[in-house]
């Protein structure tokens, strides 16, 4: 067994601009961040990465195999990913589906990836259950492949090809990824499929298949483990080896060599879009693997040409022709190759001929601005803001080792990474431009709505794409199979005993300061010296209740337009001042409140609320600037409206909130409402709804009170207060009846199911015990929805079910997007475990909620963020930083009589609604006659709508 010990040092140089007639200099300042690690190799060949971090009492597990679905073969794609699935499922000592429920039951949280060159697994845990999270993961390294059986394989090819249904067939442009990989990668090369492989593949995978798979991939000498939290290192070296070294070596894994590619000629395909609304454009050039000096340099080309307002794209597409609202360019590198994308969603009716024209022309603009200094030095400022962000948690700190490990073979090469980014230069920028994109041959596509061929790029041929056909539901005989015996394979030890956690960490409540400025507005903080960064959050209640049904949107405008420049800035100036700081600035408008949120170095706090100071007292208020954002915002919703889940989404609002509360209109506003808003619009309400009076501020960093307080001092004294207040809406009459709204989306291959009523505040006494009493139904994944409808049936991807209150009353929702042809077998189990779910839940269940919730507090607090939302929520409802005890002691002295007469009270699947966005040809007439009190079928826009003749039910 190997060991060596390593430090690397994150040693961030950031570069402040200062500009001064026609000079340009650099003030160089630096920031070191030390991280510890050890790395070692077991016997077997398992490279493990020990990295102690103490801020936090939880600890993280990471396995990383160097396996993705790039080893698959032609016929076989989609394997990595199933397996993935599969892992999660049972191994030899832990029972099926009981994976995730142990993981929460001991508070903590688990998931897994699959991307084209590897395969993720992790959990991250308070530090007392350690030796279970290795039990766990150890078991199924090596003690997996005996439970491989036909109904599990089954089970899981039905989870997959539903989150292949969710994530690409049933959403625009869900098939563009696809049609470029077949372009650009020739017949078997690695990447020439997608990670989630192919329909017909991951229908025809058969055990075999699968047992060759993971005896060949799976094995520990071709893993990286990292362990990283709250623990000591020769106690985890021990359960390291007692878990994990027994483990037999698998396979030798041969590396695989590096597979760019290039393209003969340029190659045009089009796709006409079942659901897209607005056409879109992808331009694809073949580019260099990751980690290479290319791919460095094309990151920064990606972001010079499309990022922000000097870009030249944005230039040309956006402000001078008006073909797009945004702009998007970005480089991929991959192990084996690497693609460089331009992707442009167009404004309504533009021609992607156009485009693809206007992306030459931006070329073109880009040889004649040619690129300077400062774009440079805003680009590596960024990106190494990035770096700082990027290890506020002990996970991120976990996969950063465990990926660097994985393909470069030292855990220790974020020095040298972030050394890479900072040696990129102009000459390297223009080299990378020339290689590969330059009069460069390349792909693109045009997917457009269904009918509109008139707008694909001029030259396309049809894109081979195959589009699942709907058929009816047959429910397949488990195989008896599964009732034998698992074999288990030989251990040292016991591995069917679960260890003993030991006693939980307690709750650690971080410390908080108040102030108050001048002007009234309160400021609640936590220091935190662990990143030289700092969050800010500004909250100005009151945001879309001020909207009207006339002018809907006219709150979520403001947001927009004051981004876009100050009195004494430009759009361009202002966006490049915030890019040399390295910090981030951003408005957005929600139901209740605008929210203003910056992220800086603690260094520049100051300049940085400044800005934020001028942005909120001295808007610009840019007329051209406006008209683009309004045509921005309309083609925003139109493509929105493209999405079935946006659509139950907006119908269910709609109906839960009836007709005279403005929360049944959506924030955004409508493209009819959005049009008829004019810049004084914005005025008016800038003038009536913009006063401290409504405002709250929260921080969080390293950073001090009093520098906090003398950083808001401007904003407190130049801001004068003024009374509003916000106002109220009435709430609809309580559902008494079991209503479907069924919202037809032709040729859907999920249908989105959205079931509820309009419940309470979170104010409510009732409320938090209800989000308690809710937990085992639908509030985890181990909740009942999800472990029948897809563990059990394998219907979804996912279901869920959870309460949503706020300041005002939330509804109830109980959701899952399902394949089309369960549609009502998906509803009826929605009733029915509601229904049971009224009669009482076991001991054994409400332990698993209570121990879920509670231990899970431990990691409630980790990163700067999630302190924040600790701020908010103190700030919102006028509670102090013991509202977390008040909580748990809520959780631990639940009764199941009190979760009985909760579940009676606020679940009764009689008296809701039930919001179904599918395909009504087939799905419909069948579940129109499943015990409604009141049917009602809906076009797209929620409107009445007769069925038509030609409508095909399945036969």
């Amino acid at each position: 067994m190997k060991t060596s010990k390593f430090q690397f040092s994150l040693l961030a140089i950031f570069f402040i601009a200062i500009l001064s007639s026609c000079n340009f200099e650099k003030e160089q300042q630096e920031t070191s961040l030390s991280i510890d690690f050890e790395k070692y190799q077991l016997e077997n060949g398992l490279q493990v990465i020990l990295h102690q971090d103490h801020s936090d009492p939880i600890v993280s597990l990471a396995v990383v195999y160097h396996v993705g679905s790039n080893r698959e073969k032609v016929g076989r794609t989609g394997f990595a990913h199933l397996f993935e699935h599969m892992l999660f499922q049972e191994s030899e000592n832990v029972p099926e589906d009981q994976f995730f429920k142990i993981v929460q039951d001991a508070g903590g949280t688990l998931n897994g990836f699959t991307f084209e060159d590897g395969t993720a697994y992790f959990e991250v845990v308070p530090k007392n259950a350690l030796e279970t999270v290795m039990w766990l993961e150890s078991d199924r390294m090596g003690f997996f492949k005996n439970t491989i059986t036909e109904n599990a394989l089954a089970n899981q090819q039905d989870v997959v090809v539903n989150e292949k249904r969710q994530s690409y067939d049933n959403r625009p442009y869900g098939h563009n990824r696809y049609v470029i990989h077949k372009a650009i990668f020739p017949k078997g090369h690695p990447y020439n499929w997608m990670v989630i492989g192919e329909m017909k593949d991951l229908k025809n995978a058969t055990v075999a298949d699968v047992i060759e798979f993971y005896e060949n991939f799976y094995g520990p000498n071709n893993a990286t483990l990292v362990v990283a939290g709250d623990f000591e290192s020769e106690p985890a070296r021990a359960l390291v080896e007692k878990y994990f070294g027994e483990i037999k070596r698998g396979k030798d894994v041969a590396p695989m060599k590096v597979q760019n590619v290039s393209l003969a000629k340029t190659k045009k395909l089009y796709h006409e879009d079942n659901f897209a609304t607005v056409p879109q454009l992808n331009m694809v050039w073949p580019s260099a693997e990751q980690y290479s000096d290319d791919a460095y340099a094309l990151n920064f080309l990606a972001r010079i040409i499309s990022d922000g307002k000097k870009a030249p794209l944005y230039k040309v597409l956006v402000k001078e022709k008006e073909l797009t609202s945004r702009t998007r360019a970005y480089n991929n590198a991959m192990e084996l190759a690497g693609l460089f994308t331009i992707s442009i969603s167009a404004n309504q009716g533009k021609s992607l001929d156009d485009i693809e024209k206007a992306i030459f022309e931006s070329f073109q603009r880009l040889e004649t601005d040619s690129i300077s200094n400062i774009d440079v030095e805003r680009v590596k400022a960024g990106l190494e803001n990035g770096f700082y962000n990027g290890l506020q948690s002990i996970l991120n700190k976990s996969f950063k080792l465990a990926m660097y490990n994985t393909f470069v073979g030292d855990p220790g090469f974020v020095q040298q990474d972030i050394d890479k980014i900072r040696a990129v230069s102009i000459e390297d920028i223009w080299r990378v431009y020339n290689k590969y994109i330059k009069n460069k041959p390349y792909v693109v596509t045009s997917f457009v709505p269904k009918g509109k061929l008139d707008l694909i790029v001029e030259g396309s041929l049809k894109a081979d794409v195959v589009e699942e056909v709907i058929e009816e539901n047959k429910e397949v005989a488990q195989a008896t199979e599964d009732d034998k015996e698992i074999e288990k394979t030989p251990s040292a030890f016991d591995r069917s005993q679960q260890p003993a956690e030991g006693t939980p960490p307690g709750l650690n409540l971080p410390e908080t300061w108040t102030a108050k400025l001048d002007n009234g507005i309160v400021v609640i903080g936590i220091e935190n010296n662990e990143l030289p960064l700092v969050e800010f959050a500004l909250v100005l209640d009151g945001a879309h209740q001020f909207d009207t049904p006339e002018k809907n949107g006219v709150a979520n405008l403001m947001t927009d337009i004051m981004m876009e420049g100050t009195a004494t800035k430009t759009p361009e100036e202002l966006e490049e001042e915030m890019d040399l700081l390295g910090s981030r600035i951003s408005m957005s408008t929600g139901n209740l409140n605008i929210n203003v949120r910056a992220s800086s170095l603690s260094r520049n706090f100051q300049k940085t609320m400044d800005l934020v100071e001028e942005l909120l007292l001295e808007p610009r208020w840019d007329a051209e600037e406006f008209g683009r954002i309004k045509t921005k915002t309309i083609n925003d919703l139109k493509r929105r409206q493209a999405y079935p889940g946006y659509i139950s989404h907006l119908v269910f609002n709609e109906k839960v909130y009836g007709g005279e509360n403005i929360m049944s209109l959506p924030t955004s506003g409508t493209p009819e409402t959005i049009e008829t808003i004019t810049i004084d619009d914005l005025k008016t309400f800038y003038s009536n709804y913009y006063t401290p009076n409504l405002t709250r501020i929260h921080v969080v960093g390293n950073i001090k009170k009093d520098e906090v307080l003398k950083a808001l001092s401007g904003l407190g004294k130049r801001w004068e207060q003024k009374e509003v207040e916000v106002p109220s809406y009435p709430y609809p009459d309580e559902v008494e009846h079991k209503t479907l709204f069924f919202v037809d989306i032709p040729n859907a291959k999920q249908s989105v199911i959205n079931i509820g009523y309009l419940a309470m505040a979170k104010e409510d006494p009732d409320y938090y015990p209800a989000k308690v009493m809710n937990y085992k139904l639908g509030g985890s994944f181990s909740g009942n929805v999800n472990l029948i409808l897809r563990e059990e049936k394998g219907y979804t991807y996912g279901a869920h079910t959870y309460f949503s209150g706020s300041k005002l009353r939330g509804p109830f929702i109980a959701s899952s997007s399902v394949r089309t042809n369960v549609t009502y077998e998906s509803v009826q189990i929605f009733i029915e475990e509601m229904e049971k779910y009224r009669h009482g839940i076991s001991e054994e269940d409400l332990k698993f909620t209570q121990n879920s919730m509670i231990k899970s507090n431990a990691r409630a607090m980790e990163t700067l963020w999630s302190k924040m939302n600790i701020l908010r929520t103190m700030s919102a409802y006028g509670q102090g930083v013991n509202y977390i005890k008040d909580e748990e002691d809520i959780i631990r002295n639940m009764t199941l009589e009190q979760h009985k007469a909760l579940a009676q009270k606020y679940i009764n699947p009689e008296k809701m609604i039930y919001v179904v966005a599918g395909d009504a040809a087939t799905q419909f007439e069948k579940l129109k006659d499943a015990g409604f009190d009141e049917v009602y079928l809906l076009d797209k826009e929620g409107k009445p709508k007769e069925l038509s003749k030609e409508l095909n039910p399945i036969m």
